[in-house]
Parts: structure tokens; C-alpha cells; sequence
């Protein structure tokens, strides 16, 4: 069974040459246990199966160490967790709207509630099994933050660029910004964005503090798109004062008209209206209102700010959609972006962005149920981060194998074209495409040497098999010989002196 097409093109050769330059990249980003580890993320790739236990990867033929080197090489290895983003962020990434990158960010716990020793935990949150808020859960673990690159279509595929641990002294909103400005530090130094392009989109859920990370990062090309409450309160802008007659009293207004999401009867007229069809929630109705900010306090984040709090203006958007997957009943989304005015085109822009941001959590569960990324009971957070930065590695090789790929289907599965395939179909094959690879990780030492190796010269005869079979040392008995070796020659020594025989 092959799983590289027999048809050879440009493109194919292309991602081959790819393939193997980031193999040979990470193996360049790995440290202490660089073969144990570069072995241990070819065992995640070419397992058959979902990956259930860390120590079940030992024994596929691609790990060709034991499992003690395996949990030696999560425990104490070393991945150079700054050159594996470079070379991330160095590799082609997808794009949207005619070549504007756009970003997701999402937070996924490690969930570890039976580890009360661990440190560094948080009481992550996770969706109960019913209905409403009083079903969601706090369970300890460790969260971690993902920024991926996202593509357009229905697809399930995502070009993850870092991975941060929160820690329990950590700002999220700090980390978030921290985050993205790294990464898009790192878009613009590997050329994927110039000055001049357009903005690079950055889609973010509920949870996030949107309009504080969009005056942290003003200062970049970026546009954030961030979900709000339903239950929130924005403000338009201010009027402007009056030019002619009597100047009103008092200080000028800051802050224009209510703007109650709960309260149809305070809404403005919208700037803009739109109707489109989509696949999958059937006819979609976005409506937008420009210049919104919410009503900042001297509290929580903004404590600590000097001066009067800033006006963080932008367009508020409404999204509602006929009818989500399963036919259930789709309530409106409530949208902001840091973009103050935005036109019909821009505001389309925008929700068709955040749509593909569930496909973040696509990759998000192919890593915990295929990938096993939450499946070892790992004590320390650090070997945690090493088995994360693992897992990404393993992913981004089965993103740039995808066009190598063939679809090996189950007999009951429908078959899918090779631009449709999924990752999990991608990584059956993926066992095939390593033997056409590079290969840089080096053979482990025979835990059994060689006999004929410890002969010495000239000698035919083997070591002793056992330990009582060896030789005694002569180490006491050639100090016995010494000692009366000198006591002879001093009674020698003596006895002529005194002119007598020995004896």
C-alpha cells in the first residue's frame, strides 16, 4: 500500500521538499533526547489508531528506544520552543479574502483534577453536559492559549503558530496581547506581511476583553474581532457641539446614546444591512452600528491607568443566522470589531471570519482524541509544555504531507477528493510517507553490546559470561607481596650492617 499519489507534479515534489526541510528543522529545535523525542513524534504520527497512553507509543516500530528512554526524553529532554516558532511561522500559511491572513485565538485546559502535586494548576472552564450556565464545571488544569492560522471553505484544517501556558499569576489579557504581538512580530519578519497589506484579522470567542486588547495593540495592523455578551450596554459617540448660537454648559459630552443589546427599543438605526446564504445555517442577516465603545471604570483592568480611561470606539455587528447544524434554533451573535467604521464589504469580512474560527476547535479535539495530547499523566507543567510543542510539530507535519497524501478509507467510509481530506485520514498514510522522508534522529545503542568488542588484542578467548566466573583481583595480594618484599630487603639491610647472615 503506497500513500503518495504515482502521479509526480510540481506541487507534490514541492511539498515533499517542505516536508522534509521541517523535518530536518525540528530535529535541529530539539536538545537533550533530540533522537528519543524526534522518534516519539514520528510514533504519535504513524500509531494506528487514536493515541490512548504515552507509553503504548514505544512500542510502534517507528520508536526504536525503550520506554524508559521515552518518559527520560519527555521528563528531561529540551525543545528550543523559540526556533520551532520561527520555523513555524517560516512555513507557507493559509489565507482568506484574496490573501489576508487571518488568526484565531482559543484556550483548551489539560484537564488534571486527580494530581493534587501538580503545580502550577488552574480551575480551567469546562461546558457541563446540560443546558445553561449552572451546568459548567471549574476543574483544575493547565490552560493553554493556541493562535493558528486560519484558510477559507469547510475544512477542518488549521496552521497552529504558538502555544502558551497560562500560569495562576498570569493576566490573560496581558498574556493574549504579549501573544499576538510576538506572532505577528514574527509574521512580518518572515515576510508574510508587509506595509501596505491589508490589516491581518485576529478572531477571538466570549471570554476575552476585546476592547482592552484592542487599545493594547493599537499600535499594530491588526483587526480584532471579538464576541460580546448578549447583555452588554454600548455607547455611541458623542454629538458634536452645536457651531452657531449659545455654546451649551458645562463640559463636553463623552459619551453619546444607550445602546442596551437586551432592548431592541434603544437601538439607533444600523449603518449597514446585509443578507447572505450559507451552507451550513442557511440564510444569514448581518446588521452593524459604527462607532460603539462600552463604559470603562476605574476597576479590574483599568485600575492601575493614569489619566482619564480611553474611548475605545468600533462597530458593533449582529449576526443572525436561519438555523444552526441539526436544524435547532439559532440565536443572534453579538460581534465587535476594533474597526471604528466598517462598510458593507468589511462587515461581511468579519463574521465569515469569526465562522471559521470553530475551526480552531476542530484541531483542538483532533489533538486530544487522535493526537492523545491530554491522555499522559504528566507531574511537571514543563514536560507538559515539551509533549504540546510535540504534538504541534506532529500536526504541522501531517499539514504539509496533505497534498502527498492518498485516502485510505475504511470500507464504510465515503471517499473524499485529496483537497477534502482530513487530518486523521492523512495520518493513516502517514507510516508510508515517512520511508520516503529524511530520517535524522540517529539508531539507539544496543542495550546487549557485542562480545567480540571487548576482547582485547590478541587475546581469543571471551569475557566470562558471569560475574562469579571472572578472575579474583589481585589487588591485596600484590600488596602482601610488596609489603614482605620490603621488609625482606630491610632485614637484609640490617644484617649487614651488623656483619651477620640473614636468615
Amino acid at each position: 500500500m503506497d500513500s503518495v499519489d504515482a502521479v509526480d507534479g510540481a506541487g507534490q515534489g514541492l511539498a515533499a521538499v517542505a516536508l522534509d526541510r521541517f523535518r530536518g528543522e525540528l530535529y535541529r529545535c530539539l536538545g537533550r533526547r533530540a533522537d528519543a523525542l524526534f522518534e516519539l513524534a514520528d510514533a504519535l504520527l504513524c500509531a494506528d489508531g487514536p493515541v490512548h497512553s504515552l507509553v503504548g507509543l514505544c512500542l510502534e516500530p517507528e520508536h526504536r528506544r525503550g520506554h524508559g528512554a521515552l518518559y527520560d526524553a519527555v521528563n528531561r529532554g529540551e525543545v528550543n520552543t523559540g526556533r520551532l516558532r520561527e520555523t513555524l511561522v517560516g512555513l507557507p500559511l493559509p489565507r482568506m479574502f484574496g490573501g489576508r491572513i487571518v488568526l484565531g485565538v482559543d484556550v483548551s485546559p489539560w484537564l488534571r483534577p486527580d494530581a493534587p502535586t501538580c503545580p502550577e494548576r488552574l480551575f480551567c472552564h469546562v461546558y457541563g453536559r446540560g443546558r445553561g450556565r449552572d451546568a459548567d464545571q471549574r476543574v483544575p488544569g493547565w490552560p493553554y492559549q493556541l493562535v493558528a492560522a486560519l484558510e477559507s471553505g469547510p475544512t477542518s484544517w488549521t496552521a497552529v503558530l504558538d502555544a502558551v501556558r497560562l500560569g495562576p499569576a498570569d493576566d490573560a489579557t496581558a498574556v493574549t496581547a504579549a501573544q499576538l504581538r510576538a506572532v505577528v512580530g514574527r509574521l512580518r519578519a518572515a515576510g508574510h506581511w508587509r506595509v501596505g497589506d491589508p490589516a491581518i484579522l485576529v478572531v477571538l470567542d466570549s471570554g476575552y476583553d476585546v476592547h482592552r486588547l484592542a487599545f493594547v495593540l493599537a499600535d499594530l495592523s491588526i483587526q480584532l474581532i471579538g464576541r460580546i455578551r448578549a447583555d452588554r450596554v454600548l455607547l455611541a459617540s458623542a454629538p458634536p457641539r452645536p457651531v452657531e448660537g449659545a455654546a451649551p454648559m458645562g463640559r463636553p459630552r463623552r459619551h453619546g446614546a444607550v445602546m442596551a443589546l437586551t432592548d431592541p427599543g434603544s437601538w439607533p438605526a444600523p449603518s449597514t444591512r446585509s443578507v447572505a446564504g450559507t451552507a451550513r445555517y442557511g440564510r444569514a442577516e448581518a446588521t452593524s452600528w459604527p462607532r460603539m465603545h462600552p463604559r470603562l471604570q476605574h476597576r479590574g483592568p483599568w485600575a492601575g491607568h493614569d489619566g482619564p480611561l480611553p474611548i475605545v470606539e468600533g462597530t458593533l455587528i449582529r449576526l443572525q443566522v436561519e438555523h444552526l447544524p441539526g436544524s435547532r434554533q439559532a440565536r443572534p451573535v453579538w460581534l465587535w470589531t476594533s474597526a471604528a467604521e466598517a462598510e458593507t464589504a468589511g462587515v461581511d469580512r468579519c463574521w465569515r471570519a469569526y465562522l471559521r474560527r470553530f475551526d480552531l476547535e476542530h484541531t483542538l479535539r483532533l489533538f486530544k482524541q487522535t493526537l492523545g495530547w491530554t491522555a499522559p499523566k504528566i507531574r511537571s507543567p514543563q514536560a507538559a509544555d515539551r509533549w504540546t510543542w510535540l504534538v504541534i510539530a506532529a500536526h504541522t507535519q501531517l499539514r504539509l504531507a496533505r497534498p502527498l497524501a492518498r485516502d485510505l478509507r475504511r470500507p464504510w467510509e465515503k471517499p473524499l477528493t485529496a483537497e477534502r481530506l482530513t487530518p486523521a485520514r492523512v495520518r493513516r498514510g502517514f507510516r508510508h510517507l515517512r520511508a520516503k522522508t529524511a530520517q535524522p534522529a540517529r539508531a539507539p545503542n544496543p542495550t546487549t553490546p557485542d562480545r567480540d568488542a571487548h576482547r582485547g588484542p590478541g587475546t581469543g578467548s571471551p569475557p566470562p559470561a558471569t560475574t562469579s566466573a571472572r578472575p579474583r583481583p589481585e589487588t591485596a595480594h600484590a600488596s602482601e607481596t610488596t609489603r614482605s618484599r620490603v621488609k625482606r630487603q630491610a632485614k637484609a639491610s640490617c644484617c649487614q650492617a651488623r656483619g651477620a647472615r640473614p636468615a
